[in-house]
């Protein structure tokens, strides 16, 4: 009896722990899950004639607002905008961040600060020095696809960021790389 009992409890234990394989599946389905999100969350702008690649803030971050892509063919930009902390613009021409930073350099309006610098990506932050409520954070970034050139930035009318929001925005476009 006490033999028959040990059996089947070395069985049961055996059975328990079992080969691995379901609890491989339910990880792998679990990868499959975030990567198909992640790609959700990737906005080809192909369709607009630019080989760059949007990665959509986290909905959170945007007040479940998701991103908007517009093409404004008077001027020439892409504006993409989700919520209050995502706004930013690409047109396509050689960046110039040494002539952006003499400009800056120039403003007899605004005091201006340079936060964060790269040799594509200028983080700097503006402030008018009669009213301190007014500090705006910007950003200006050159990206480059294949051997066309484009110009990165925040959107600079109606909307106000934080050095995080900048910081999230410049990291969320990245070129496409050739099929």
């Amino acid at each position: 009896m006490k033999h028959a009992f040990l059996f089947l409890l070395g069985t049961a234990l055996l059975a328990a722990c079992g080969d691995g394989k379901a609890d491989a599946a339910k990880r792998m389905a679990a990868q499959a899950d975030s990567a198909q999100a992640a790609a959700a969350a990737t906005v080809d702008l192909a369709q607009f004639d630019v080989p760059l690649l949007l990665t959509a803030p986290d909905k959170q971050l945007t007040g479940g607002a998701a991103p908007t892509v517009l093409w404004k063919d008077e001027i020439g930009k892409l504006e993409v905008k989700a919520g209050d902390h995502f706004g930013l613009t690409i047109v396509e021409e050689p960046g110039d961040i040494a002539r952006l930073k003499a400009d800056l350099d120039r403003d007899l309006l605004k005091k201006n600060t340079v936060l964060k610098e790269t040799p594509d990506l200028l983080v700097y932050k503006s402030e008018f020095p009669d009213d301190p409520s007014l500090v705006f954070v910007h950003f200006y970034q050159v990206m480059r696809s294949g051997d066309r050139s484009f110009v990165v930035e925040d959107v600079q009318a109606g909307m106000r960021f934080t050095e995080q929001d900048v910081e999230r925005m410049a990291a969320a476009v990245e070129p496409k790389l050739p099929a």
